[in-house]
Protein backbone atom coordinates (compact mmCIF):
# COMPACT_ATOMS: atom_id res chain seq x y z
CA UNK A 1 0.00 0.00 0.00
CA UNK A 2 1.26 3.51 -1.20
CA UNK A 3 2.00 6.09 1.53
CA UNK A 4 2.29 9.77 1.93
CA UNK A 5 5.13 11.39 3.31
CA UNK A 6 3.65 14.73 5.62
CA UNK A 7 6.45 17.73 5.71
CA UNK A 8 6.12 19.62 8.52
CA UNK A 9 5.83 23.50 8.25
CA UNK A 10 8.86 25.20 8.15
CA UNK A 11 7.90 27.88 10.20
CA UNK A 12 7.14 25.41 13.26
CA UNK A 13 10.65 25.72 15.37
CA UNK A 14 10.08 21.96 16.52
CA UNK A 15 12.91 19.37 16.66
CA UNK A 16 12.05 16.97 13.67
CA UNK A 17 11.15 13.36 15.31
CA UNK A 18 10.98 11.52 12.40
CA UNK A 19 8.91 11.29 9.24
CA UNK A 20 4.80 11.19 9.36
CA UNK A 21 3.24 9.20 6.90
CA UNK A 22 0.04 8.25 6.22
CA UNK A 23 -1.47 5.33 4.14
CA UNK A 24 -3.93 6.29 1.18
CA UNK A 25 -6.17 3.37 2.85
CA UNK A 26 -6.20 6.31 5.49
CA UNK A 27 -6.95 9.17 2.69
CA UNK A 28 -9.57 6.58 1.10
CA UNK A 29 -11.42 6.32 4.39
CA UNK A 30 -11.79 10.06 4.94
CA UNK A 31 -13.00 10.73 1.02
CA UNK A 32 -15.70 8.19 1.75
CA UNK A 33 -16.68 9.91 4.89
CA UNK A 34 -16.60 13.43 3.47
CA UNK A 35 -18.78 11.28 0.24
CA UNK A 36 -21.36 10.29 2.22
CA UNK A 37 -21.95 13.47 4.34
CA UNK A 38 -23.00 15.72 1.15
CA UNK A 39 -26.84 16.08 0.57
CA UNK A 40 -27.73 13.42 -2.40
CA UNK A 41 -25.16 11.02 -1.75
CA UNK A 42 -27.17 7.39 -1.88
CA UNK A 43 -23.46 5.68 -1.03
CA UNK A 44 -19.82 4.96 -2.27
CA UNK A 45 -18.48 2.64 -5.08
CA UNK A 46 -21.50 0.35 -6.23
CA UNK A 47 -20.66 -0.74 -9.47
CA UNK A 48 -20.41 -4.29 -10.69
CA UNK A 49 -16.02 -3.97 -10.63
CA UNK A 50 -16.39 -2.94 -6.84
CA UNK A 51 -18.31 -5.48 -5.80
CA UNK A 52 -16.07 -7.80 -7.42
CA UNK A 53 -13.14 -6.13 -6.22
CA UNK A 54 -14.91 -6.15 -2.73
CA UNK A 55 -14.57 -9.68 -2.99
CA UNK A 56 -11.25 -10.14 -3.06
CA UNK A 57 -10.06 -7.06 -1.41
CA UNK A 58 -8.52 -6.54 1.84
CA UNK A 59 -9.69 -3.67 3.04
CA UNK A 60 -13.54 -2.94 2.13
CA UNK A 61 -12.54 1.06 2.78
CA UNK A 62 -10.29 1.28 -0.51
CA UNK A 63 -13.84 -0.03 -2.51
CA UNK A 64 -14.88 3.33 -5.01
CA UNK A 65 -12.26 5.43 -4.43
CA UNK A 66 -8.93 5.58 -5.99
CA UNK A 67 -5.66 7.56 -4.57
CA UNK A 68 -2.70 8.80 -6.07
CA UNK A 69 0.13 11.64 -5.49
CA UNK A 70 1.00 13.90 -8.81
CA UNK A 71 4.81 14.72 -8.54
CA UNK A 72 4.90 17.32 -6.56
CA UNK A 73 3.10 15.07 -3.89
CA UNK A 74 -0.40 16.46 -3.80
CA UNK A 75 -3.21 13.85 -3.73
CA UNK A 76 -5.32 12.95 -6.86
CA UNK A 77 -8.21 11.42 -6.14
CA UNK A 78 -11.15 9.39 -7.95
CA UNK A 79 -14.44 8.39 -6.02
CA UNK A 80 -17.50 6.12 -7.62
CA UNK A 81 -20.76 7.20 -6.04
CA UNK A 82 -24.27 6.52 -6.43
CA UNK A 83 -26.80 9.52 -5.75
CA UNK A 84 -29.92 9.49 -4.77
CA UNK A 85 -33.21 10.51 -6.89
CA UNK A 86 -34.34 13.73 -7.17
CA UNK A 87 -31.41 15.16 -6.05
CA UNK A 88 -29.61 17.83 -8.48
CA UNK A 89 -26.30 15.53 -9.47
CA UNK A 90 -24.07 18.06 -10.29
CA UNK A 91 -24.22 20.34 -7.78
CA UNK A 92 -24.31 17.32 -5.37
CA UNK A 93 -21.11 16.00 -7.17
CA UNK A 94 -19.86 19.32 -6.87
CA UNK A 95 -20.09 19.57 -3.03
CA UNK A 96 -18.79 15.98 -2.89
CA UNK A 97 -15.39 17.29 -4.44
CA UNK A 98 -15.24 20.06 -1.95
CA UNK A 99 -16.03 18.15 1.09
CA UNK A 100 -13.10 16.15 0.04
CA UNK A 101 -10.93 18.63 -0.36
CA UNK A 102 -11.50 20.56 2.53
CA UNK A 103 -11.42 17.12 4.82
CA UNK A 104 -7.80 15.61 3.16
CA UNK A 105 -6.64 18.84 3.46
CA UNK A 106 -7.51 19.92 6.95
CA UNK A 107 -7.14 16.13 8.35
CA UNK A 108 -3.54 15.50 6.85
CA UNK A 109 -1.96 19.20 5.61
CA UNK A 110 -1.66 18.32 2.48
CA UNK A 111 -2.93 19.95 -1.37
CA UNK A 112 -5.52 17.83 -3.57
CA UNK A 113 -5.10 18.58 -7.28
CA UNK A 114 -8.29 17.01 -8.35
CA UNK A 115 -11.24 14.98 -7.23
CA UNK A 116 -12.84 13.05 -9.95
CA UNK A 117 -16.42 12.53 -8.95
CA UNK A 118 -18.14 9.54 -11.09
CA UNK A 119 -21.42 9.01 -10.66
CA UNK A 120 -21.94 4.93 -11.07
CA UNK A 121 -26.61 4.93 -10.44
CA UNK A 122 -29.01 6.41 -8.70
CA UNK A 123 -31.07 5.10 -6.26
CA UNK A 124 -34.35 5.67 -4.73
CA UNK A 125 -34.64 5.99 -0.24
CA UNK A 126 -36.94 2.48 -0.86
CA UNK A 127 -34.42 0.90 -2.76
CA UNK A 128 -32.00 1.85 0.56
CA UNK A 129 -34.53 0.43 3.05
CA UNK A 130 -35.42 -2.86 0.79
CA UNK A 131 -31.66 -3.15 0.72
CA UNK A 132 -31.53 -3.07 4.78
CA UNK A 133 -33.76 -5.61 4.85
CA UNK A 134 -32.09 -8.06 2.64
CA UNK A 135 -29.20 -7.48 4.62
CA UNK A 136 -30.77 -8.48 8.40
CA UNK A 137 -30.46 -12.28 10.03
CA UNK A 138 -33.48 -13.93 9.29
CA UNK A 139 -35.21 -16.02 11.82
CA UNK A 140 -35.91 -19.69 11.55
CA UNK A 141 -39.05 -21.09 13.09
CA UNK A 142 -38.53 -23.65 16.07
CA UNK A 143 -41.07 -25.90 16.68
CA UNK A 144 -41.53 -26.70 20.28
Amino acid sequence: MEESHIQPDPSEEQASFGEIKINHSVVASIVRLAAVEVTGVYGVGSGFVDQLGGIFSKRESDRGVKVQEDTEGRYQIEIRVIMAYGSELAKAAQNVQLSIRNQIQTMTGKEVSKVDVIIDGVRTPEEKRESAQADLPTRTPTTD
